[in-house]
């Protein structure tokens, strides 16, 4: 069985979003092995208590440059967006390689629900409330191989549902990376819902990952291809702007963005000028994961 964590944010045995929304205080311990209506927290002790944003402001404050670069343009345009039926090609480095239905991915899994941490690179941030399963378990479906080292990441490319496609903001189809071993922790999802609804189109549905102590960038949306390779792979953003935006793109309040700083953010929901807050290393979650890149010098590796 994969490493669990202990459960340090807030609200750990509901799934309705009204429940979610009293701000009831958190009931420590681990949170080994739980399924649906059941919190996955995460992350070592905060410095304050976190509480979940409002449907509204998870759903409505979003980047999906698929659909246009605004912050509404997600939810104004993502309608047109087909995601049933829906598969994700696997490929590469495994033993099962194959278009797997979303429907049956869904039947093999266990949902579970995680409260985390989101920092973007654009220095805002907010909790949320996920639905989803471990992205190992779904890698484990078509068997990876002992030469894999990276997982890459393709997101649906449609320029008839995707209005922001026509235009050169990046290099289509949006693409992303992980190491293996980033991909297989247990703090690596897939989300499928979130406050225990179906995930809407402007927030990635029917299937995106969460990798919760990386910059929100890392999250590829509406996933239609996962390849195993042994070779780091290109993503996006970095193949943009390298300068701005390395491969690991791990929060990292020490290392700023060439533009501004990463050692506060504005939290969603407070207004425009909001407090700001110390930003976290690794959003948090350094307890977690910190190891995982023991040795490696960030300013470089960023």
């Amino acid at each position: 069985m994969a490493m669990r964590w202990k459960n340090t944010l807030k609200d750990c045995d509901v799934t309705d979003e009204t429940l979610f929304l009293n701000r009831r205080q958190i009931i420590g311990g681990a949170a080994a092995g739980l399924g649906l209506g059941a919190i996955g927290g995460v992350a070592h002790a905060a410095p304050e208590d976190l509480e979940p944003n409002a449907y509204e402001d998870i759903t409505r404050y979003n980047n999906y440059y698929e659909f246009g670069t605004g912050k509404d343009d997600p939810v104004n345009n993502a309608g047109a967006l087909t995601t049933n039926p829906w598969s994700v090609k696997i490929v590469g480095l495994v033993d099962r390689p194959g278009d797997y239905a979303f429907e049956d991915i869904m039947k093999a899994m266990t949902i579970e629900e995680r409260l985390y941490r989101l920092r973007c690179v654009e220095a805002w941030s907010m909790v949320v409330p996920w639905n989803g399963f471990e992205l190992a378990d779904l890698l484990a479906m078509a068997g990876v191989q002992s030469s894999a080292k990276y997982v890459a990441f393709e997101t649906a490319y449609r320029p008839d549902e995707m209005p922001g496609v026509r235009y050169p903001v990046l290099d289509w189809p949006y693409v992303e990376g992980l190491r293996l071993d980033e991909a297989m922790n247990p703090l690596t999802i897939m989300a499928t819902g979130i406050y225990g609804k179906d995930i809407p189109n402007q927030n990635g549905a029917p299937l995106r990952l969460v990798v919760p102590w990386k910059y929100g960038f890392k999250s590829i949306k509406s996933i239609v291809r996962i390849t195993l390779t042994d070779t780091q792979p290109p993503t996006s953003w970095n193949k943009s702007n390298a300068r701005e935006y390395g491969f690991y793109a791990n929060v990292n309040p020490q290392v700023d963005h060439p533009r501004w700083s990463q050692a506060s953010e504005r939290l969603i929901g407070g207004g425009l000028f909001s407090k700001r807050h110390p930003t976290l290393m690794l959003n948090g979650y350094e307890e977690e994961v910190g190891d995982l890149y023991a040795g490696m010098d960030l300013t470089k590796n960023f």
